[in-house]
């Protein structure tokens, strides 16, 4: 009889887990899929309460502390001090807002979505190609929020080459390398039992956003910054190893269906993405430049793809198009594969 009652509390106890591991399968993957579309339809939080803005404050007062550290280890204490006030920061959201199964599902997805800039990457590209048929100077002035090069004399060939430089570069970090974080804890808390799990699968792209903030705030090689700067750029980098090699991946892809030049994007992406000094934005830059058969050019640094056709302004709305098709076709294969490793394991 005691052998039946263990039976039935072990298949009981099966029946529990599958269940919550459901209810925390379709969590996760609701919470991507919701937060897409938080950040296309409503585009970035206001600034007063954008974590990315309070991360960039947090970081800012310990830059100021550990500068006067002249040597390397300084970048690594403001890592470490903005982490762990922005997890403290975040834990306590956390804790507050699992007082209600759907307002933590509200604010898990709001923050999740804030991890990424999906809406504002695309329209400032599209801003850029307006501003070139009206004012080829609002167009220069745009252009220098993106980019670190002097834009003053920009001709309209080099702003459209900055635009979409900017843009594929930035599909890296501003969306693709946040989620492939997600996905890979996503499945690891699918498979493990750990408290606050919801909590650590949104601290992980968070943390990633924290060392990209960093590396944009800091990671430069100037007289100031060369110490401070060192490891939060090499963090950086290392983190988007992987996401920037994927997101070349489906660019070449989404070439093919747009029928626009995929094999000349693999070609030219194996051949130029080792010629920018990033390790990485060569990988989404030198595919969209092989993609739409033009050059993209930084002068004096690199030029990427062949001079097949004269670069126009309508390259821009292409890698829109590229880039939407890029970033659509890579949620959905983390879906699926959310979906494919759920039922197999």
């Amino acid at each position: 009889m005691i052998e039946y009652i263990n039976l039935f509390n072990d298949i009981l106890l099966i029946k529990i887990n599958n269940i919550t591991s459901l209810n925390m399968f379709i969590f996760i993957v609701s919470a991507l899929i919701f937060s897409l579309v938080i950040d296309i339809a409503f585009g970035e939080l206001p600034t007063k309460i954008h974590p990315v803005v309070i991360i960039g404050l947090i970081a800012n007062f310990f830059k100021k502390i550990f500068i006067k550290i002249e040597n390397r280890l300084s970048g690594l204490l403001v890592i470490a001090c903005v982490c762990c006030v922005s997890s403290v920061i975040l834990y306590i959201i956390y804790l507050i807002s699992s007082i209600n199964i759907i307002f933590l599902f509200i604010i898990f997805t709001i923050l999740l979505s804030s991890t990424f800039s999906v809406n504002m990457l695309l329209q400032t590209a599209a801003d850029i190609k307006t501003a070139l048929y009206d004012n080829i100077d609002k167009a220069r002035q745009l252009v220098s929020y993106l980019v670190s090069r002097d834009t003053d004399e920009l001709t309209e060939s080099f702003i459209v080459s900055a635009a979409i430089e900017s843009l594929t570069e930035n599909i890296t970090d501003s969306y693709v390398a946040p989620i492939f974080y997600y996905f890979i804890f996503g499945i690891v808390i699918l498979h493990c039992t750990i408290n606050n799990q919801l909590f650590y699968l949104l601290l992980i792209p968070m943390l990633y956003r924290i060392s990209n903030t960093l590396d944009a705030m800091i990671g430069y090689k100037t007289d100031e910054l060369i110490n401070i700067g060192f490891f939060p750029a090499k963090i950086d980098d290392v983190l988007n190893y992987l996401p920037s090699r994927i997101t070349g991946i489906f660019i070449v892809f989404s070439a093919y269906l747009l029928k626009l030049d995929g094999k000349n994007a693999f070609k030219v992406m194996i051949r130029d993405a080792r010629k920018c000094p990033s390790p990485n934005s060569g990988y989404t830059m030198a595919t969209t430049a092989g993609a739409l058969n033009i050059q993209l050019i930084k002068k004096g640094t690199y030029i990427l793809g062949d001079n097949n056709k004269c670069i126009t302004k309508e390259d821009i709305s292409k890698a829109v198009k590229l880039s939407k098709l890029s970033i659509s076709l890579y949620t959905l294969t983390i879906v699926l594969l959310f979906i494919l490793i759920f039922v197999i394991l």
